[in-house]
């Protein structure tokens, strides 16, 4: 009760000086939470199409990167795990980034282009908005209604029935439908279309090579056993992934090997820094303040341990009361920003409670610090 009473107190005298610890806290806990919103948006972005298409092992060539910068390998790898035990069936999968052209602007733009035979379970059903029975028709496509703006307004015209017509790689072609699946950090916009439709607008594409294979097993087969016959069994020109693998692999590549995902990582070790340096410069300030007072506390029979409490939990009370304000704020912000960019920007409780936990930490680690002072006060020396 002492310890809690008097760093209240301290706290509540010092009104400005604890605003401006509160708002350092508060400034730290939101960096740290949109670099964490803007990482696990760009990891949850980049697999939006690995979780809706439908397969238990991926084949990708060892070149591709990510998946919208594929590089292609020979379809007869694909068709060399047919009748292997356990694989129920395999869908060949053309992807390659197209040049679009908004037909109300003229100016053109990078679209993600996927084609497959409409035959083939290649997406979840429910995926792709249902029936894919009119990408079969010629020069016809699926356009993602959840595409960046600068592509037009393609989803408003078709919703409306008017008919939308567009140049994908100086081919004249025709929005069929529409599905919605979203953008990430390196795809703005997407089509859909069939395999046949896919080599018209890629007339420099070979048929017999392709981007991703997917492979779907029979119920009850093992992926990760399936997965190990078929790498001993193919050559080296091909990975073969699981989907989770696959995922991973994708994941990975935006967290290590770009420079996005360094820069979100190193935001929040940024936001630990600056939270840090205010609050001990604060907790600082505030015991040389009041060294006498402690110098006191000590002649009367205080232990440093006890002293030391009131320090600590003085950080505790501003974790507390910066974070709530901190929370609030990312949450517009959250809000804002998904707006702005089509990015999955949200909230979870998981990483409110990681910040949490960050937040008293560092405060901690500030009081901790700061407690230098409170040990080294001498009644005899202050007096």
């Amino acid at each position: 009760m002492f310890r809690m009473h008097l760093g209240w107190l301290q706290l509540k005298k010092e009104k400005l000086r604890s605003a401006v610890a509160v708002a350092g806290v508060c400034f730290a806990v939101g960096l740290i939470l949109m670099q964490l919103g803007f990482q696990a948006a760009l990891f949850a972005s980049s697999v939006r199409y690995h979780e809706a298409m439908q397969y238990d092992i991926a084949l990708v060539s060892p070149e591709t990167s990510y998946i919208a910068e594929p590089r292609p390998f020979p379809e007869r790898r694909l068709q060399q795990t047919r009748g292997h035990e356990g694989v129920e069936d395999v869908a060949a999968v053309y992807a390659q980034p197209a040049l679009w052209k908004n037909p109300w602007t003229s100016q053109t733009r990078r679209i993600f282009a996927i084609g497959f035979d409409p035959v083939d379970r290649v997406f979840e059903p429910g995926a792709l908005g249902g029936d894919l029975r009119s990408i079969r028709l010629r020069d016809a496509v699926l356009f993602d209604s959840a595409s960046r703006p600068e592509y037009g307004p393609v989803a408003e015209h078709h919703r409306r029935g008017e008919p939308v017509a567009v140049e994908v790689n100086n081919r004249s072609i025709r929005v069929a439908g529409l599905f919605r699946m979203g953008t990430s950090f390196g795809i703005d916009g997407a089509i859909v279309t069939s395999d046949m439709n896919f080599l018209r607008l890629f007339p420099a594409r070979q048929r017999g090579l392709i981007d991703l294979g997917l492979i779907r097993l029979t119920p009850g087969a093992d992926p990760a056993e399936v997965r190990d016959q078929l790498r001993r069994r193919l050559p080296g020109d091909v990975l073969v992934l699981t989907k989770a693998d696959y995922i991973l692999r994708e994941q990975e590549y935006w967290a290590a090997s770009t420079p996005i995902g360094y820069v979100f990582g190193f935001g929040v070790i940024i936001g630990l820094v600056v939270g840090s340096i205010i609050v001990y410069q604060i907790l600082f300030s505030d015991v040389s303040d009041h060294l006498a007072e402690y110098a006191t506390l000590k002649a009367m029979g205080y232990s440093n341990r006890a002293l030391s409490g009131v320090v600590i939990e003085q950080a505790i009370i501003l974790a507390v009361m910066g974070f709530v304000p901190g929370v609030l704020l990312c949450i517009w912000l959250y809000h804002t920003v998904g707006a702005a960019t089509l990015l999955p920007m949200g909230m979870t409780g998981t990483r409110l409670a990681g910040v949490l936990g960050l937040t008293i930490l560092m405060c901690c680690i500030s009081g901790v610090m700061a407690l230098r002072k409170v040990r080294s006060a001498d009644p005899a020396e202050v007096f």
